[in-house]
């Protein structure tokens, strides 16, 4: 039996309507432009069986679904009205993401503590490779990882997270 997984891709402060702001609702796998979103995605490609977007405003996105346009929401300023636990909750059991065996987190601490709080009581195991790093040294090992064909994390003995 093979072990499923999902991964958990951040969005980012960079989105296409800086660039284009006449463009519409866009494919959120489009809409992000970042660095970090661009090496966690190819991660999230190369390793996932599936893999989603963790908006701070729309909360689990899949990445051929479309974003409506540009908004300023963040984990990391509760002000700016992030997404609810109860919301992913809801996301996690309505778009099946439970179904996996294990969730790869990535990104910086703020979106850790929204992962671990909405996959908490779920039947699976979550990881977070690259926790800890800042994020000059968390895209450079997403990238080694990428690259070598290793997840960053031991797949059986749940360590690496």
């Amino acid at each position: 039996m093979s072990v499923r997984l999902l991964v958990v891709v951040p969005c980012g402060r960079a989105k296409i309507w800086t660039k284009q702001p006449g463009r519409g609702a866009t494919p959120a796998a489009e809409a992000y432009t970042g660095a970090p979103f661009v090496v966690n995605g190819r991660y999230a490609e190369r390793f996932g069986d599936a893999w989603v977007v963790l908006s701070a405003k729309h909360g689990f996105v899949p990445p051929e679904a479309d974003i409506p346009g540009p908004y300023e929401v963040t984990f990391k300023q509760p002000a700016t009205g992030p997404v609810s636990v109860g919301t992913l909750r809801e996301q996690i059991a309505a778009r099946g993401l439970d179904r996996f065996d294990v969730v790869v987190g990535l990104g910086g601490k703020e979106y850790r503590a929204a992962i671990e709080a909405a996959f908490a009581g779920f039947p699976l195991r979550l990881v977070f490779p690259f926790t800890g790093l800042s994020i000059g040294r968390a895209m450079q090992a997403t990238k080694r990882a990428t690259d070598a064909g290793t997840p960053g994390f031991d797949q059986t003995d749940g360590s690496g997270d």
